[in-house]
């Protein structure tokens, strides 16, 4: 494999990281490999939080699920969607501008996404670790407050990053699902779909009542879990707060 192959295949999520700093070329080159994101008409629907205040640091440590790590790690960076910037332009040249709707929101959201991986691909090439922390979609109007957001900005996904320890640095990645379990031909497979237990007791080394209670152990842990319901509850707040008229 070549070398960016190599490093999409290494990478995998860091929660533990050295006592240093990242350094400010470091973090400059991370953020414009971010932006140098495929990007919807070139809009840059995104803007890039960079948490330095450790106070922040620290509120979003307790809000975002309790994960203490956060407010350690050495570089935070919150990734918004935002169509706040080009409404507001058309709006000062152009005499009748619709608002913001729902499909807005969902480009701004692939914008930020995507921008977001970019960094993670480039800070993982420079040795830094990266995790996503999706709870930030979580306890909306609070994170609304916090970070001072206006109308038409919220937030897609915080990602924190700074250099493994030697334990995460040789920790296994956990296995990822086949190529042909996940690609369908020409169309959606129900029946390929269908097979998703079987796909699990591959990926996951396991079989008959093994499998079974992995798979309700992880609903109860995921699917049905406080924080699952609660991002659903945020999210609808959100898209409810971008739509209003």
């Amino acid at each position: 494999m070549n070398e960016v192959l190599c490093q999409l295949h290494d990478r995998k999520s860091v929660r533990a990281y050295e006592d240093r700093p990242v350094e400010p070329e470091i973090k400059r080159a991370v953020l414009e490999a971010a932006i140098q994101a495929p990007t919807a008409g070139n809009m840059a629907l995104y803007t890039i939080l960079d948490i330095t205040d450790p106070e922040i640091k620290g509120l979003l440590a307790k809000s975002c699920d309790d994960q203490p790590f956060i407010a350690k790690a050495p570089m935070v960076l919150i990734f918004c969607a935002d169509y706040r910037r080009w409404y507001d332009v058309f709006c000062r040249y152009v005499e009748d501008v619709r608002k913001p709707d729902i499909g807005d929101l969902f480009l701004a959201e692939a914008d930020a996404l995507i921008a977001a991986q970019n960094a993670v691909v480039a800070a993982q090439s420079m040795g830094l670790g990266s995790c996503y922390i999706g709870d930030i979609t979580e306890n909306y109007e609070y994170h609304k407050r916090l970070l001072k957001l206006p109308k038409y900005v919220v937030p897609a996904a915080m990602l924190c990053f700074g250099y493994p320890t030697v334990q995460q640095r040789n920790r296994p990645k956990p296995p990822r699902h086949l190529v042909e379990a996940l690609v369908h031909e020409n169309g959606y497979d129900l029946d390929k779909a269908a097979q998703m237990p079987r796909m699990l007791g591959f990926q996951q080394g396991k079989s008959g009542e093994v499998l079974e209670d992995y798979i309700r152990r992880f609903c109860q842990r995921k699917w049905n879990s406080d924080f699952s319901v609660e991002m659903s509850r945020s999210c609808t707040e959100m898209v409810q707060d971008w739509c209003e008229r």
